[in-house]
């Protein structure tokens, strides 16, 4: 009778372990975290329509990425919040080259990543018939994170085609949110922008060194020292 009793004891014990870890998986798999994961990991090994090779990414599971869209950015930067906020899409070599970087350092500092994908939002500048023409409209609230994000931003400029006069490459009077750019933003105003990806790496798609895979975190925490020090950010260089 007693080991009667001892195995459903056991059973229910295995029972309600295994709609535990269900329930846990379940939730993970409904999280930004699993979201990220996936959306970023699901391009390994693909090639694009130019026959190169996206990089292989193995992004964390405890990753502290937050889905967040250009309107909540400028809510969160009008109410005056700190945050870091990260503009890029999943199949931008340049990103790819950086997110696992950025991932990591969020992880340690412990400290949310909110993700803008900027692929759709942007506007889209030309040059056409000898001016710069608007050929695709920005959507409203990226192009007032423009404003809001001025001071840190890089211009907005355009290769030239070959034959045109060098010295109008490329004048437009607007900044530009690249992909990617990584920003802190203290008590609502924009302190720090950077790319993360060592300017020695010529080839988005080409080999990462141990260099240049140093000078990318270099970058990054220049970004997460903004934040954990108030605001305190000496640069990329110095920090």
């Amino acid at each position: 009778m007693k080991k009667k009793i001892f195995f459903v004891v056991l059973i229910l014990i295995a029972a309600v372990a295994f709609v535990f870890i269900h329930k846990i998986h379940s939730d993970y798999k409904k999280s930004d975290a699993y979201k990220f994961k996936t959306e970023y990991e699901n391009l390994n090994g693909v090639k694009n329509d130019y026959g190169k090779t996206y990089r292989s990414l193995n992004i964390s599971k405890k990753n502290k990425i937050i889905y967040s869209t250009a309107e909540e950015i400028v809510r969160k930067t009008k109410d005056k919040e700190t945050f870091i906020v990260y503009f890029g899409f999943r199949k931008c070599p340049w990103c790819r080259s950086m997110i696992e970087n950025l991932v990591d350092l969020s992880i340690e500092k412990d400290i949310d990543i909110y993700y803008v994908d900027v692929l759709d939002i942007r506007d889209t500048i030309e040059y056409i018939d000898g001016d710069y023409k608007t050929t695709k409209e920005g959507d409203k609230y990226y192009m007032e994170l423009l404003d809001l994000y001025a001071d840190v931003l890089s211009d907005y400029t355009i290769k030239l085609p070959e034959g045109e006069n060098p010295s109008m490459d490329a004048y437009i009077p607007e900044k530009r949110i690249y992909a990617p750019n990584v920003i802190a933003v203290v008590n609502g105003e924009a302190k720090e922008m950077v790319e993360g990806v060592s300017e020695e790496l010529e080839d988005p798609y080409g080999e990462i060194t141990k260099e240049m895979n140093n000078a990318s975190i270099k970058q990054l925490e220049c970004i997460f020292k903004c934040i954990e020090e108030a605001g305190v950010c000496t640069g990329p260089a110095t920090c």
